[in-house]
C-alpha cells in the first residue's frame, strides 16, 4: 500500500458510523453481511449505511456481492492488512522483536 492509498482508505474510516461498519464487517467474516443487518446491528438507516459502505468500498476496504435480492458486504482483508503493513513498515528504527508479529500477518 502506497501513500496515497492508505490516505484514500483513512479518510473513508474517518468517521465514526464507518469505523463501527467496518468493525462488525471484520467480526462478520470473509462471508459478509447482508446490508439491511448490517443497518440493524449498527442502528443505522438502511440509506445510511449504503452511502457509507460506498466510501469505504472506493477505498477498497470492503468488497459488495449480490446474493439474490440481498447485497452483501464483507471486509477487504488484505486492505486492511495492507493498512497496518504501511503503518508499521517502518516501525521502532526496524528493532523486529518490537514489530515483527505485526508485519508477519498474511496479506
Amino acid at each position: 500500500m502506497d501513500e496515497s492509498q492508505a490516505l484514500l482508505a483513512f479518510g473513508a474510516l474517518s468517521q465514526d458510523t464507518r469505523l463501527r461498519l467496518l468493525r462488525h464487517l471484520v467480526r462478520a467474516g470473509p462471508d459478509g453481511i447482508a446490508a439491511g443487518d448490517l443497518a440493524d446491528a449498527v442502528g443505522v438507516s438502511p440509506s445510511n449505511v449504503s452511502f457509507h459502505l460506498k466510501e469505504m468500498e472506493r477505498a477498497g476496504l470492503v468488497a459488495a456481492r449480490r446474493e439474490a435480492r440481498s447485497i452483501i458486504y464483507a471486509a477487504e482483508y488484505g486492505a486492511l492488512t495492507g493498512l497496518i503493513r504501511f503503518l508499521m513498515r517502518d516501525c521502532c528504527a526496524g528493532r523486529a522483536e518490537i514489530c515483527g508479529p505485526a508485519m508477519k500477518a498474511r496479506g
